[in-house]
């Protein structure tokens, strides 16, 4: 793959509100960087001349664009094979190409959609080569030529804010506007970019619908119960479905047309709705290959001659029509084929836990009730003290006290990840709280280095200072600006968790009375604000002091529910510090590195888990597991997670010669059998956390000639 360049030259200023894209020149090498500067991502175009980028208008694209510039050069180069739909001047698809893909088109006007971690749109008159192969992707015009390029930032806030009254059938007219969001009704709002963030709600004396806030027409209502627990958990399929939430006794589903699905079923009102979402979500994205974007999808495949439907014909039939259809299938015709959901939320069903909803619901989360109460539970302690006596090394904690928290154990669910709405500390899930989504939405564009700032205040832990000093920024793409303080005063490491970083790693003792300083204790709930968006505090019984980051600012962060072994922290601190380098979510990157220590469930994560450093050029973040079936050849499981730029319903394809269809995006592992070589050469295209003989190690330190 080509070496990367960092994005220093001049960029490209634009009337109008702040900018959440932006333009910049490479400085060593000819062509663009276009940033993300809300979710900080980045997507390098190659160009055959050194470029002037002069501003254009967002207007002159197919597509929604939030800024747009104009180029002239011969050919683009991308740094990696991405989807590239090609377009007429009709908006009639063309192509779409794959790995090792050869596309020439006439002299035409053409639009071009590049689908990267940022939505890149190219409109160009002539003729048009595209070429791919399986590490980069060629853009080749007819002799230099104007190239009008548009970036759209995957960052979308809540348009709107509703008000309701605590009693449930309030609640239930504000949650039916929530389908007020989607972008479209027909199948392509299973893909993440057609599913707006459903307006914000806030508890009241009555109810306030803004003007302009106007759920679709679909002739779908959810009939329940009037009480938290069942709005709780249809809330999100009633905003996929576009559907009118209504009182009834009788919970069901159902429509202008006379259809009725019961939701109180033997298997209980939780899974059913659960049921339903998956199956009318998997259904959609098979239905819409017939529509904008017709790939070769391997789900569709794998179903369509057991299922008795015309997706041509379903395809441009009513919501409603649809919907029909879809559950006139058995559930277990599809359930083998479905992809891992991302996320499932527990929310205790409780009246100010509404104010979550849009943001659960945003997520597509399947929402479960939990009935169990939080209790006081010495089981994490316990862990940890065997951990201990096992070790003979020290441990991370500042005192023998140990922090006094009620726990809480959310049943297991089948699902990447999973976050607790409610009282007590969270055992194997993320703490989810308003706070840290309403901090995310007030996130301000940085068009700049990501920031890193690392804090070391005992020099006994010196060994993961230097390590995760080596990490941060080792990626040659993306330009981080990284900051090591050692041996703080309270006034210093004050001052330092109050500026703007995108990342806080702290290593050393924390203690109910704060974080550990040269000169006595600081205590988080004393800061007036935190700067840090994401957090790592790699110290024992961090838990108190990082909800406290989080109440004064932050976005999320990954702490502590016990005292922590020291060699077991260092390696949690290294393991952390590259998966998040290389873009994966703080929840991700936690699911991931949890698996490889023995330490993994004394951390947890609060606030918004799906909050990322940033990602490059590149799909989603992913993890290869490789078992030895031979002397000489592999099988290989790609597990890929979720990302700002892949959430349900995006399109994935692994970078293997053999594979021509596209899967849907999914933690889920898809297999493929290869020989050595094909092996080395896949796992040299990305530095990839790579599972192996019960390990996991990076790509770039494996060597496959002793496996």
């Amino acid at each position: 793959m080509s070496r990367a360049e960092r994005p220093e030259g001049p960029g490209v200023e634009q009337e109008g509100d702040a900018l959440e894209v932006s333009f910049r020149t490479l400085e060593e090498r000819s062509g663009l960087v276009v940033a993300d500067l809300i979710e900080r991502n980045q997507f390098r175009l190659f160009t055959d001349r050194p470029v002037s980028p002069t501003p254009a208008d967002p207007a002159g694209h197919r597509f929604p664009v939030d800024a747009a510039v104009a180029v002239e050069t011969a050919e683009i180069e991308l740094p990696t094979v991405v989807s590239v739909c090609v377009r007429d001047e009709h908006g009639q698809m063309l192509a779409e190409t794959e790995h090792s893909a050869y596309e020439e088109f006439p002299a035409g006007s053409y639009s071009l959609e590049l689908c990267g971690p940022i939505k890149i749109y190219l409109r160009v008159e002539g003729r048009v080569t595209v070429a791919t192969d399986v590490t980069q992707t060629r853009i080749g015009f007819d002799g230099p030529s104007e190239v009008r390029i548009g970036a759209r930032s995957h960052h979308e806030g809540p348009a709107a804010t509703l008000t309701t009254t605590d009693d449930p059938a309030d609640v239930m007219t504000a949650v039916s506007t929530f389908s007020s969001a989607l972008k479209t009704t027909s199948p392509e709002r299973s893909y993440p970019t057609l599913r707006g963030h459903p307006p914000l709600v806030e508890r009241g004396d009555h109810v306030e619908i803004p003007d302009g806030v106007t759920s679709p027409e679909t002739g779908i209502r959810l009939e329940l119960p009037p009480e938290y627990r069942s709005i709780y958990v249809a809330t999100p399929l009633a905003y996929y479905l576009a559907a009118d939430v209504v009182p009834s006794d009788r919970p069901r589903l159902v429509t202008d047309r006379g259809f009725e699905h019961d939701l109180d079923t033997m298997r209980g009102f939780e899974t059913e709705i659960e049921r339903v979402l998956k199956q009318t979500f998997f259904l959609d994205c098979v239905t819409r290959t017939e529509g904008y974007y017709s790939v070769d999808l391997h789900e569709r495949d794998a179903v369509e001659t057991d299922l008795d439907l015309d997706f041509e014909w379903l395809y441009d039939q009513s919501l409603a029509t649809q919907l029909e259809e879809y559950l006139s299938v058995p559930f277990g015709a599809v359930e083998d084929e479905l992809p891992e959901w991302r996320l499932t939320s527990h929310v205790d069903p409780r009246p100010e836990n509404v104010e979550l909803l849009p943001f659960v619901t945003n997520d597509l989360a399947v929402v479960r009730t939990p009935r169990d109460q939080p209790e006081p539970s010495s089981a994490v302690q316990t862990a940890a003290a065997d951990e201990f006596f096992r070790d003979s090394a020290f441990t991370r904690s500042a005192s023998s006290d140990d922090a006094t928290r009620s726990y809480v154990q959310p049943e297991t669910a089948d699902s990447l990840e999973q976050s607790w709405i409610g009282d007590g500390a969270p055992i194997g899930a993320s703490k989810a709280t308003t706070d840290a989504f309403y901090n995310r939405l007030d996130r301000t564009p940085a068009d700049g280095d990501i920031g890193i700032t690392v804090v070391c205040n005992d020099p006994r832990m010196a060994d993961e200072r230097d390590v995760v000093d080596e990490v941060y920024g080792s990626r040659e793409q993306l330009p981080f600006d990284v900051r090591v303080h050692h041996d703080l005063r309270r006034a210093e490491l004050r001052e330092v968790l109050s500026a703007e970083t995108d990342l806080l790693h702290y290593i050393g003792h924390i203690d109910a009375a704060g974080f550990e300083c040269a000169d006595g204790k600081l205590d988080a709930t004393t800061l007036t604000s935190a700067g840090p968006d994401a957090f790592l505090l790699n110290a024992c019984q961090s838990y108190e002091q990082g909800s406290a980051l989080i109440e004064a600012g932050a976005i999320a962060g990954i702490v502590t529910l016990s005292d922590v072994i020291n060699s077991g922290a260092v390696r949690m601190g290294r393991m952390l510090a590259r998966l998040l380098d290389q873009g994966f979510t703080v929840g991700s990157a936690l699911e991931v590195a949890r698996e490889d220590s023995i330490i993994g469930e004394q951390y947890t994560v609060i606030g918004d888990s799906s909050l990322s450093l940033a990602r490059t050029d590149g799909g989603p973040p992913n993890v290869c597991v490789v078992r030895s079936r031979t002397d000489d050849r592999f099988e290989l499981e790609w597990q890929s997670h979720p990302s700002t730029s892949f959430g349900m319903g995006s399109l994935v394809m692994p970078w293997l010669d053999e594979v021509n269809e596209y899967y849907l995006w999914s933690g889920d592992s898809r297999t493929f059998e290869l020989t050595r070589k094909e092996l080395r050469q896949f796992l040299s295209l990305e530095t990839v956390p790579v599972k192996i003989d019960g390990s996991l190690v990076w790509s770039d330190e494996l060597d496959l000639s002793k496996v």
